[in-house]
């Protein structure tokens, strides 16, 4: 399984960026597809997660209203659009997916593989 994130970068506060993920060796039409970040010196959090069936869940109220999740199952790919942004919002993003079903996909163990991580970075 290889999951490989693109389109981290520095941005000013308030513009916008546009994470991608391309999936492979997964059977992603049935995967349930998510995205952390983690900040220098927190835990990994919960971002968004979004369900082979594209039922969607966001964490916490920084990403609630400014960040979408979405997947193209013609690509094998899930995005998350992030508009907005905040200096609060720096942190590496990373995409997980899921190797079976899960009830929950907020946590770090609903997930089986992750990428490496692409740093995003917002200045006041």
């Amino acid at each position: 399984v290889q999951l490989v994130e693109s389109g981290g970068g520095l941005v000013k506060a308030g513009e916008s960026l546009r994470l991608s993920c391309a999936a492979s060796g997964v059977t992603f039409s049935y995967s349930s597809m998510g995205w952390f970040r983690q900040a220098p010196g927190k835990e990994r959090e919960f971002v968004a997660a979004i369900r082979y069936n594209t039922d969607k869940i966001y964490g916490g109220d920084s990403a609630k209203g400014r960040f979408t999740i979405s997947r193209d199952g013609v690509k094998n790919t899930v995005h998350l659009q992030m508009n907005s942004l905040k200096p609060e919002d720096t942190a590496v993003y990373y995409c997980a997916a899921a190797g079976s079903y899960r009830q929950s996909l907020t946590t770090l163990n609903d997930f089986d593989y992750w990428g490496q991580g692409t740093q995003v970075t917002v200045s006041s």
